[in-house]
């Protein structure tokens, strides 16, 4: 037998070490090759085709006589979403399936907290797998192009960075406790008008370095499990058929060893999805289905393609252990824990907008005047997809009420009329003198009434505005950012009764504030923030706790200053039925649906604004916003020491003190951005390229470090296809949000 020298042997243990280190987060997927091939060989073409579709409305089929579990979907992706019957989102009337509430996407990104998003997904999958879910149907991470988007709520930022980071930290957080992550909405869905059909024309440059970016961190370092392909078109190609996004980007660039989900509904080819990407088709069987079986009997696909589309779902399959049924939905889906991580969410969500010095609640407040229908109503339901069965919410209003205790005495009046939104069938047989019958209906004389008699004789108003779930919602997006049913004037009316005013907007994404701002000493603005997030709000508001959170996107002083409508690329003048709507719609028959389907236009939206979105717009071209990207105060003031810098072959290190010069703990937010200095490429004026939440004591001191990798110091080289690293002077601004620089620096790259 020949000897191997010693010193070859530890060579060899080192460079499998440090091989098993280097392993990609995606190679997670690829421990039972072997077996895959195994059960492949065993397995007829119908129990493979079977794999590619749905089986009921939120599963795909495995197969029963080899061991192979079904692929129970969840819907997310702030809550595990309540059981519904087997072909419908209907309720199937469980006991067992009330989740917890979670903030939604917006307030979550508002946090600027890694920390914060992996333990909101260690709740998510934890969540799951008590419900016997194997995926999660989230995060969604697109990119907040629009203010008018109907699910801005749900997504996170309008900055890559930031939505990057949350993405990741959120994917990690779910699938660490053994559930998938499929996230969503790949690629390029930043609006719901026409996303059935819309075209995005999109550059490849912006493509990648905005759209891209927060896909990409969650596959390729996060190790993401599923992909879900948006209902949109991207350069001509449906998302879920398009083979520059799904098989080039997806598998080839960052090495996607998992399984793609259609949008329900968002299959729209046979050989379009079999040769360009997809593997399962939600909801139905009439493409990758009998279809498939047929077109291997003709030689236009084989059946070595299908095998390749069953391989992926395995790998999925394999890696996440099947919950059985007899063990699934024996507790409660909602746990103490998670309710503690929506808590703490929604505690360092809240950003305070403006203070002229009124808040916290002072001590000599006896008497306080809660107005606004916004202070009351429940958000855990989802604007059409996204919604909650919560076990309970706190709303604003019980939870000002509780934490006054008996020695403040708060009364509430609605104020206002609530728009409820479009409605399918009959309309009441008697109207609901709180119902508006249109979004712009006025003040309602007698609500404004009631309210003025609590202010006036109020130490303190709190007025509730903004927007609810049934205007910012999936399958259409807003008109226009105003405020409805006459809150603009109501406000006016509550200064002039009584200054001692604070305005809380709860909303999922920015309102217009232009006549709000200059009546309300103190704006808050508030989320839909779960379960908890009236018990949130009323510590901050009494100050038991600074507010800490940060604006992840920008809030224009009109519509008209924002990229996308500055340069007349939306609206369009076409409106079409929302696709997914129209499927669960019981006013349509399945005949009407298929002729709305195949009558759909093509309307085009052009993204000729490029790279400028959001605060890099609004900061290039020099228009000042009402709230600009990372603004949030707090109670104290936070001073920021001398910043050094220096460029490492790794990127970028900054370090400097951070001290709170405060009397109560607090949260800042540092961010830091870049300028290029002299560059012969084109930039936005600046961009957050790395950011912070610290935690500190009244009076404490810390010395902080933030990082740029050299990656996210490249832009996409068009002329050459790929990633380059333009060398040059960067300057670094260091501050408490994009228009509030503290320090600054040079490096050379």
């Amino acid at each position: 037998m020949k000897r191997i020298p010693l010193l070859t042997l530890l060579a060899c243990l080192l460079v499998a070490v440090a091989c098993k280190q280097k392993a990609a987060p995606q190679d997670r997927l690829l421990a039972n090759e072997a077996k895959i091939n195994d059960i492949i060989a065993q397995m007829t073409l119908e129990e493979k085709v079977n794999m590619l579709h749905s089986k009921t409305n939120m599963s795909s089929a495995g197969v029963e006589r080899l061991g192979i579990a079904d692929i129970n979907y969840a819907d997310g992706p702030f809550g595990i979403r309540e059981e519904g019957v087997p072909n419908g989102f209907q309720s199937a009337g469980w006991t067992l399936d009330s989740a917890t509430y979670f903030p939604t996407g917006s307030a979550l990104a508002a946090t600027w907290s890694e920390d914060l998003a992996y333990k909101y997904g260690t709740a998510m999958g934890k969540e799951a797998r008590i419900r016997g879910k194997d995926v999660i149907l989230g995060p969604a991470v697109n990119i907040q192009r629009l203010p008018v988007g109907g699910r801005t709520y749900e997504y996170l930022s309008e900055d890559p960075i930031l939505s990057a980071a949350l993405s990741l930290y959120y994917t990690k957080g779910v699938q660490d406790q053994g559930t998938a992550v499929c996230i969503k909405h790949f690629a390029v869905n930043n609006q719901e008008t026409n996303r059935g059909s819309v075209n995005v024309k999109i550059d490849e440059r912006t493509l990648r370095e905005i759209y891209l970016k927060p896909f990409e961190r969650a596959v390729v370092e996060g190790g993401a499990m599923s992909v879900m392909p948006a209902y949109n078109r991207v350069n001509g190609d449906y998302c879920s058929e398009n083979e520059h996004l799904l098989n080039e980007i997806l598998r080839g660039d960052w090495g996607f060893k998992g399984m793609t989900v259609s949008d329900w509904g968002g299959t729209h080819s046979t050989m379009g999805a079999m040769l360009h990407g997809l593997n399962v088709q939600m909801t139905g069987s009439n493409y990758l289905g009998p279809a498939v079986i047929d077109s291997i009997k003709t030689g236009a696909l084989t059946e070595a393609q299908v095998d390749e589309k069953v391989r992926q779902i395995l790998r999925l399959r394999f890696a996440i252990e099947a919950v059985p049924a007899d063990k699934a939905n024996q507790i409660i889906t909602s746990q103490p824990e998670s309710q503690k991580t929506a808590l703490a969410v929604a505690e360092k969500s809240i950003v305070l907008l403006k203070n002229n010095n009124i808040l916290p609640i002072k001590a000599n407040v006896k008497k306080i005047a809660v107005i606004g229908q916004n202070a009351v109503l429940k958000t855990q339901s989802g604007g059409v997809g996204a919604g909650v069965k919560a076990l309970y919410e706190v709303s604003p209003l019980q939870g000002i009420q509780a934490r006054a205790g008996k020695n403040i005495e708060v009364n509430y009046a609605p104020g206002y009329k609530n728009f409820p939104g479009r409605r399918w069938g009959p309309a009441p047989a008697e109207p609901d003198p709180l119902v508006a019958t249109a979004i712009d209906e006025p003040a309602d004389p007698a609500l404004m009434a009631e309210a003025m008699e609590l202010a006036k004789n109020a130490d303190l108003v709190i007025f509730f505005g903004g927007t609810n779930k049934s205007i910012e919602t999936e399958g259409s997006d807003r008109n226009d950012i105003k405020l409805p049913c006459g809150q603009e004037e109501l406000v006016q009316a509550l200064y002039e009764t009584n200054p001692n005013l604070v305005t809380v907007l709860i909303s999922g994404g920015p309102t217009d504030l232009q006549l709000l701002e200059p009546v309300s000493p103190a704006i808050v603005q508030g989320w839909w923030n779960g379960m908890e997030g009236g018990t949130a709000l009323a510590e901050v508001l009494f100050g038991d706790i600074a507010p800490s959170g940060k604006l992840p996107f920008t809030f224009p002083m009109k519509l008209e200053d924002s990229p996308a409508y500055a340069m007349g690329n939306f609206p369009n003048d076409t409106r079409e039925m929302d696709l997914f709507t129209a499927m669960y719609r019981p006013d349509m028959t399945p005949a009407e649906r298929q002729a709305l389907n195949a009558q759909r236009p093509i309307p085009v939206s052009d993204y000729t604004e490029r790279f400028y979105v959001g605060y890099r717009w609004f900061d290039t071209k020099n228009i000042t916003p009402m709230y600009a990207f990372g603004h949030g105060l707090s109670y104290v003031d936070f001073s920021y020491g001398d910043m050094e810098a220096k460029a490492t072959g790794k990127g970028v290190k900054v370090t400097f003190t951070l001290k709170n010069e405060g009397d109560m703990p607090a949260d800042e937010v540092v961010q830091l951005y870049v300028t290029r200095v002299g560059s012969s490429v084109e930039w936005p004026e600046k961009e957050l390229k790395a950011f912070s939440r610290v935690s500190l004591n009244a009076g404490e001191s810390r010395k902080v470090t933030l990082e740029i990798p050299l990656n996210d110091l490249r832009y996409w080289n068009e002329a050459k296809n790929g990633w380059d690293l333009e060398h040059g002077k960067l300057q670094l601004l260091l501050g408490s949000a994009s228009d509030d620089i503290r320090q600054s620096a040079e490096v050379s790259i």
